[in-house]
């Protein structure tokens, strides 16, 4: 009696083998998922997730956001930036100081519907 590649038990499972091909097809590439790795650590720091609450109610300076949070501006800065390459917040210069907001209303709405769900 054959046994399964796998599991080493029972009979062959060239069935769901095969099964298990065609859904693979149907996942996206290693660099799609990278990108969709990335959304997730985005979001995976308190303090970004605080940044993005603050940004809920509309448009904000960093230096306001350096002011509520206590935190160095180096570090609000690098917080700040792996939002932004998220496509989380988006930023606009005045002066010396950049103002950011979120980019859809929508994202905490859906960060907070995710953590529901599990």
């Amino acid at each position: 009696m054959k046994t399964c590649e796998i599991t080493g038990e029972g009979n062959p499972c060239n069935g769901q083998i095969k099964r298990l091909k065609e859904t693979i097809t149907k996942i996206p590439d290693d660099n799609q998922l990278q990108d969709k790795t990335e959304i997730f650590k985005a979001i995976s720091d308190p303090t970004r997730l605080k940044i993005l609450y603050l940004l809920r109610d509309g448009e904000l300076c960093v230096c306001e956001i350096i002011a509520v949070l206590e935190k160095p501006q180096s570090t609000i800065s690098h917080h700040l930036n792996v939002l932004k390459k998220a496509g989380f917040i988006k930023g606009r210069k005045e002066g010396l100081w950049i103002h950011y907001q979120l980019t859809s209303d929508q994202l905490l709405k859906l960060i907070e519907n995710l953590s529901d769900l599990i």
